[in-house]
């Protein structure tokens, strides 16, 4: 799910520099205090995660789709009340097998995580954003069907974005990822069904949506390529 994004980084900019941005912006984030860092007992760190996401996830656009998520994740949870440390590393590790094991997605979760102290409401969330697609594990919690209805979102939002003239999110509105939904031929592997399913479970219309991922993706701009130019 959500694994189409045509992302393109600049010839100078390493592996190493990608994965360093990434710590720094997510450390600056957190001492100016955007992140709530109260984590709930035995949820993994978010540096484990991140050694999880490198070992196991080596292609860079489904990296890049995992801090999208995470960062949406986050901004939700302050949302709904829920844990951000929580809804941010299923986020960012909703995808985990999919690289290895893309014809048996969410499939390999356990197995992958279980062995490093995973809890069972976090491994389950992951397992429910394949509901009805790869697995029969029915989202049932907010943070399951936060998950489920915008991880696909994320794909069509990080495309619209890279097609306006300042390739950022920062400056993007609804009505840009509106226009786009109506297009069926662009971001065409984005599962518009999925979006919809995934917006009638949380009572909300569809401009919503792409309104609250917007926000959600702007918090991590600088990680992902879509701040300022």
């Amino acid at each position: 799910m959500g694994k189409t994004f045509p992302i393109q980084k600049n010839a100078d900019d390493s592996i190493h520099d990608f994965w360093s941005r990434i710590r720094v912006n997510f450390v600056t984030r957190v001492e100016i205090g955007k992140v709530n860092t109260m984590a709930v007992a035995n949820t993994p760190s978010r540096d484990e995660a991140l050694m999880l996401l490198q070992e196991h996830v080596s292609d860079e656009k489904l990296q890049i789709h995992a801090f999208c998520v995470e960062g949406v994740m986050r901004y939700l949870a302050r949302k709904h009340g829920g844990d951000e440390d929580e809804w941010g590393l299923v986020g960012l590790l909703h995808d985990i097998d999919y690289q290895q094991f893309p014809h048996e997605h969410c499939k390999h979760v356990r197995e992958i995580l279980e062995p490093h102290g995973w809890p069972e409401e976090m491994l389950r969330a992951i397992e429910a954003h394949g509901w009805g697609i790869c697995t029969d594990v029915e989202p049932k919690t907010t943070l399951e069907k936060c998950l489920f209805a915008f991880d696909e979102l994320t794909g069509l939002v990080y495309a619209t974005a890279l097609v306006r003239p300042s390739r950022s999110v920062l400056d993007m509105k609804a009505k840009s990822v509106r226009k786009k939904w109506k297009v069926r031929s662009f971001a065409a592997g984005v599962n518009r069904e999925i979006i919809q399913q995934g917006a009638d479970m949380l009572g909300l219309e569809l401009d919503e949506m792409y309104t609250e991922c917007i926000m959600g993706m702007r918090e991590v701009a600088a990680e992902i390529g879509l701040g300022d130019s």
